[in-house]
């Protein structure tokens, strides 16, 4: 099943990130791409894992429940980098990748455009499960909330159709392997 019909709905968002305006530096900055299933310790998020597949993760999304503005510690995306990342992730196969495994390998990458996830209170950014995100530092003036769901998918991706019915997200990681 390509993306039709294959969305699962949510019914909750998750955690909510809340970055509070700060003169020292965050501790969490770091480039990465979310995981999106268990690994061996269920409760360890670090040994979550990624695949070829997005096993777990249909897209990343990103819900402003504040304005954001630049000052206002904007999620850091590197635009393009999801093509990256499926190269990376395809010769680990159904098994994948560790969050602290694949993060340690992104700064082999490309150097890419970076963007800011700005905007008012109820933008939401729809962005590839293999996207190259980062937070940052806040230094403005008031509180930034967001949520980061995962949307999820009633079955995995399949990036071997032999049907050409790839859905959008499909698309992308199987443009980015040819």
């Amino acid at each position: 099943m390509s993306g039709k019909g294959n969305w699962l709905p949510r019914v909750t968002l998750g955690s909510f990130p809340i970055r509070f305006p700060c003169k020292k530096p965050a501790t969490d900055t770091g480039w990465h791409v979310d995981a999106s299933f268990p690994g061996e310790d269920a409760n360890n998020y670090f040994e979550w894992r990624v695949n070829i597949y997005s096993k777990g993760r249909a897209l990343l999304m990103l819900f402003l429940f504040s304005d954001v503005s630049e000052q206002d510690a904007p999620t850091v995306i590197r635009v393009g980098s999801h093509s990256d990342v499926a190269k990376i992730l395809e010769p680990e196969g159904e098994k994948g990748l560790s969050f602290m495994e694949l993060a340690q390998r992104l700064d082999t990458l490309p150097k890419h455009e970076k963007a800011l996830a700005t905007g008012k209170a109820g933008t939401v950014y729809l962005c590839h499960p293999f996207i190259v995100h980062a937070a940052q530092d806040h230094h403005g003036t008031t509180p930034k909330f967001m949520a980061q769901p995962p949307l999820m998918t009633k079955n995995d991706f399949n990036i071997n159709r032999s049907d050409n019915e790839y859905s959008p997200v499909e698309k992308a990681i199987v443009k980015a392997l040819n």
